[in-house]
């Protein structure tokens, strides 16, 4: 994709988002005005090019714009699995490479933050963005001392931008959300803002990548990049660079389904150890922020996203897996209610709400044979006909504002595994992180 810098502006975001909105609301009612005249495979291939038509748009929008408008078509795309292959692909964009910033915009950056010229500061500068983001983009380099090495650079102004973002989002999610649910917006929101203001800040990011190597350095599956102290600060992070093959690959025909299966394992134990046993969960399921080897192992990058496990949240979710793993449905009103999760009164989630959800999860814990995953295509039609049937009790659900990242971070890997179409010993990865530690 072309460069392109940011709009910085409020008002400039505001009236980008609202003629993006109008430009693809227009296409739908056109689209929907003239459906009437088309059949069968005709139809079904309107629909689709009218779709991949809009997806490129979102696209190009929210790539241009960066920011927290960025996250949340980054947010959409990890859902690729409702979506037809087609927009699915085209909404991978946005993970992958969005359009990047002018070069000599981001060493302007690197200089001011380093306070010395590029040519001090590394033996070697790569012109070309390796890969770009919603908040940065990353170029590589090589070291004086000779090692390879990726600088992440933060996007002038993108502080200014995200926080013009949330207020602008707030509005938006605010009167969505009254429209579904009774809850209190307000702590749930401010989860989402903290999370989002947190990967502004390189040197938070740091910390959790060295709290992360510490966590993992006697795990030989994981690989996490080492952070370059001297040449990071809080708009700058430079690390070893370690490559890998990118996602896109990584899911293609070129890679055996046995290798498919092991990255598929080793993603699911990361996220499992992360919220059962570190209780430091990476909670950016973007499939763009790891790297996949093929002897197995698994790269993983972007520490700006992390959410921080509370005992009670940990005890609740374990409480669940138990339950669900020794097949105690009827333990599982209680068991959420435990967790903050129940409708108005304090009433628990009744029996019946339940029991399909419970259903569809244990099917995943299957043992013989192992699930795979994506092989119910199905599935995210069964979710959402479950939604509409349960839609006027789901309005007055109350949860706790921590599992906002706990779940989306989970059902953001359920596409990762779906793309993949992994399968493996998922029963027994939740038993092993769940099991209550023997006297």
């Amino acid at each position: 994709m072309a460069e392109k810098r940011p709009t910085t502006s409020s008002l400039g975001r505001i009236v980008k988002i609202g003629s993006l909105m109008g430009r693809v609301g227009s296409s739908v009612a056109t689209e929907r005005a003239i459906d009437f005249a088309f059949s069968g495979p005709t139809k079904q291939l309107r629909r689709t090019e009218n779709l991949v038509k809009n997806a490129l748009r979102i696209v190009e929008t929210l790539g241009e714009m960066k920011g927290a408008a960025m996250k949340v078509g980054q947010m959409l795309s990890l859902h690729e699995s409702m979506l037809p292959p087609e927009v699915a692909e085209v909404l991978s964009l946005l993970q992958q490479k969005a359009p990047s910033v002018p070069t000599e915009v981001m060493r302007y950056e690197v200089e001011g933050a380093l306070k010395a010229p590029i040519g001090e500061l590394f033996a070697d500068f790569d012109e070309e963005a390796y890969a770009s983001a919603s908040i940065g983009q990353v170029h590589r380099a090589t070291l004086k001392d000779g090692r390879r090495a990726a600088v992440k650079i933060q996007y002038p102004a993108i502080d200014h931008i995200v926080k013009a973002d949330l207020k602008n989002l707030k509005r938006l999610f605010q009167s969505l959300f009254s429209m579904f649910f009774k809850a209190d917006f307000e702590p749930l929101w401010e989860e989402v803002r903290d999370r989002l203001l947190e990967e502004l800040d390189y040197e938070h990011e740091a910390a959790n990548m060295r709290q992360m190597a510490d966590l993992y350095a006697e795990v030989p599956e994981i690989l996490i990049p080492q952070v370059i102290d001297e040449l990071s600060t809080s708009n700058v992070l430079t690390m070893e660079f370690v490559g890998g093959i990118r996602p896109r690959d990584a899911i293609s025909d070129r890679y055996s389904q046995e290798l498919k299966n092991e990255w598929g394992r080793v993603l699911f134990e990361f996220q499992v150890r992360g919220l059962f046993h570190d209780r430091l969960l990476h909670a950016d399921p973007n499939l763009a922020n790891f790297a996949f080897l093929d002897d197995g192992r698994v790269v993983v990058y972007d520490f700006g996203c992390m959410k921080r496990i509370s005992e009670k949240i940990a005890v609740g979710y374990t409480a669940l897996v138990r339950a669900l793993l020794e097949d105690r449905r009827g333990d599982m009103p209680d068991l959420l209610m435990e967790l903050g999760v129940f409708q108005t009164g304090p009433v628990a989630i009744a029996q019946e709400i339940i029991d399909p959800y419970y259903d569809l999860i244990l099917e995943m814990m299957r043992e013989d044979p192992p699930y795979v995953f994506g092989e119910d295509e199905e599935f995210y039609e069964k979710i959402m006909e479950l939604g509409a049937a349960n839609w006027s009790q789901s309005m007055d659900a109350h949860f706790p504002e921590d599992i906002i990242f706990i779940d989306r971070s989970f059902a953001g890997h359920f596409g990762n595994l779906t793309a993949f179409r992994a399968q493996g010993p998922w029963r027994e990865i939740a038993d092993k992180y769940t099991r209550p530690e023997l006297d």
